[in-house]
Protein backbone atom coordinates (compact mmCIF):
# COMPACT_ATOMS: atom_id res chain seq x y z
CA UNK A 1 0.00 0.00 0.00
CA UNK A 2 1.55 3.26 -0.94
CA UNK A 3 1.39 6.13 1.69
CA UNK A 4 0.55 8.79 -0.74
CA UNK A 5 -0.67 12.30 0.65
CA UNK A 6 -4.14 13.07 0.45
CA UNK A 7 -4.95 16.38 -0.76
CA UNK A 8 -6.43 19.04 2.52
CA UNK A 9 -8.11 21.05 -0.28
CA UNK A 10 -11.84 20.40 -0.42
CA UNK A 11 -13.53 20.64 -3.63
CA UNK A 12 -16.87 21.35 -1.77
CA UNK A 13 -18.04 24.79 -3.01
CA UNK A 14 -18.41 26.10 -0.19
CA UNK A 15 -20.23 29.65 -1.58
CA UNK A 16 -22.73 27.88 -3.37
CA UNK A 17 -24.13 25.76 -0.22
CA UNK A 18 -24.24 29.24 1.85
CA UNK A 19 -26.38 30.50 -0.98
CA UNK A 20 -29.25 28.30 -0.62
CA UNK A 21 -32.37 28.25 0.74
CA UNK A 22 -34.21 25.39 2.00
CA UNK A 23 -36.48 25.33 -0.74
CA UNK A 24 -33.07 24.42 -2.93
CA UNK A 25 -32.07 21.13 -1.00
CA UNK A 26 -33.24 17.62 -2.68
CA UNK A 27 -34.94 15.57 -0.32
CA UNK A 28 -36.03 13.03 -2.76
CA UNK A 29 -33.95 10.34 -1.88
CA UNK A 30 -34.62 11.03 1.86
CA UNK A 31 -38.39 10.02 2.59
CA UNK A 32 -40.06 12.49 5.36
CA UNK A 33 -41.04 10.48 8.52
CA UNK A 34 -44.24 10.55 9.49
CA UNK A 35 -44.92 12.11 13.31
CA UNK A 36 -46.26 8.88 14.35
CA UNK A 37 -43.14 6.93 13.54
CA UNK A 38 -41.39 10.22 15.09
CA UNK A 39 -43.08 10.15 18.25
CA UNK A 40 -41.72 6.66 18.55
CA UNK A 41 -38.43 7.26 18.60
CA UNK A 42 -36.05 7.33 21.79
CA UNK A 43 -33.11 9.65 22.89
CA UNK A 44 -31.59 7.51 25.76
CA UNK A 45 -28.73 10.12 26.45
CA UNK A 46 -28.01 10.14 30.31
CA UNK A 47 -30.56 7.41 30.95
CA UNK A 48 -29.62 4.24 32.59
CA UNK A 49 -29.25 1.41 30.18
CA UNK A 50 -32.01 -0.84 29.07
CA UNK A 51 -32.58 -3.67 31.13
CA UNK A 52 -31.79 -7.00 28.75
CA UNK A 53 -34.72 -9.66 28.11
CA UNK A 54 -34.15 -13.18 28.23
CA UNK A 55 -35.90 -15.47 26.15
CA UNK A 56 -37.34 -18.41 27.26
CA UNK A 57 -40.28 -20.54 27.02
CA UNK A 58 -43.64 -20.54 28.69
CA UNK A 59 -46.59 -22.84 28.86
CA UNK A 60 -49.62 -20.49 28.88
CA UNK A 61 -53.28 -21.23 28.35
CA UNK A 62 -54.26 -20.83 24.82
CA UNK A 63 -57.18 -18.87 25.77
CA UNK A 64 -55.02 -15.97 27.58
CA UNK A 65 -53.08 -16.30 24.71
CA UNK A 66 -55.54 -15.30 22.48
CA UNK A 67 -57.07 -13.03 24.44
CA UNK A 68 -53.76 -10.90 24.47
CA UNK A 69 -53.18 -11.25 20.86
CA UNK A 70 -56.61 -10.13 20.34
CA UNK A 71 -55.44 -6.64 21.58
CA UNK A 72 -53.58 -6.25 18.75
CA UNK A 73 -49.63 -5.86 18.15
CA UNK A 74 -47.32 -5.30 21.37
CA UNK A 75 -49.07 -8.21 23.19
CA UNK A 76 -45.59 -10.10 24.40
CA UNK A 77 -44.80 -6.60 25.81
CA UNK A 78 -48.21 -6.24 27.00
CA UNK A 79 -47.99 -9.95 29.27
CA UNK A 80 -44.25 -8.74 30.25
CA UNK A 81 -45.63 -5.78 31.68
CA UNK A 82 -49.00 -7.27 33.72
CA UNK A 83 -45.78 -9.74 35.03
CA UNK A 84 -43.65 -6.93 35.69
CA UNK A 85 -47.04 -5.32 37.73
CA UNK A 86 -47.55 -8.63 39.94
CA UNK A 87 -43.85 -8.92 40.70
CA UNK A 88 -44.25 -5.36 42.21
CA UNK A 89 -47.14 -5.96 43.76
CA UNK A 90 -45.58 -9.06 45.39
CA UNK A 91 -42.19 -7.88 46.02
CA UNK A 92 -41.60 -8.35 49.58
CA UNK A 93 -44.09 -9.97 50.72
CA UNK A 94 -42.13 -13.03 51.12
Amino acid sequence: MKNEPTSSKSETDFSRLEAMGDDDIDFSDLPEVPPERFAKTLVRKGLKPVERKVQLTLRVDADVVSWFKAQGRGYQTRINSVLKAYKAAHEGST
